[in-house]
């Protein structure tokens, strides 16, 4: 599995905009498998549970909620990269211009 940071880097997506790739992204996702999405919402879980727990001890100490945005800052950078490469492989691989006009 691949790590993609940006839609961009896709190859079955470079040609499209914007809004389309992330509508085709968004059909790829729905197709997951449920070990796919078992993986994906354990990501979201190891970086919302300390995060959360940061919080709750943040009136005994302040900087906690300065770790706890750090944390969630982290969640579209680990989770994103990890979701497009999952579901690159429920892309079509070449798209006609007929499709990338209807997606």
């Amino acid at each position: 599995m691949k790590l993609y940071f940006s839609t961009r880097h896709i190859s079955a997506l470079r040609e499209l905009p914007l809004t389309q790739r992330l509508a085709l992204l968004s059909q790829a996702s729905a197709k997951l498998s449920a070990p796919e999405k078992l993986l994906l919402n354990v990501l979201k879980l190891i970086i919302l549970v300390p995060a959360f727990v940061l919080i709750l001890y943040a009136p005994k100490d302040w900087l906690n909620l300065l770790w706890a945005a750090l944390v969630l800052a982290t969640y579209p950078l680990i989770l994103k990269p990890v979701q497009y490469g999952l579901s690159e492989k429920y892309l079509p691989d070449n798209l006609t211009q007929g499709d990338k006009d209807h997606v």
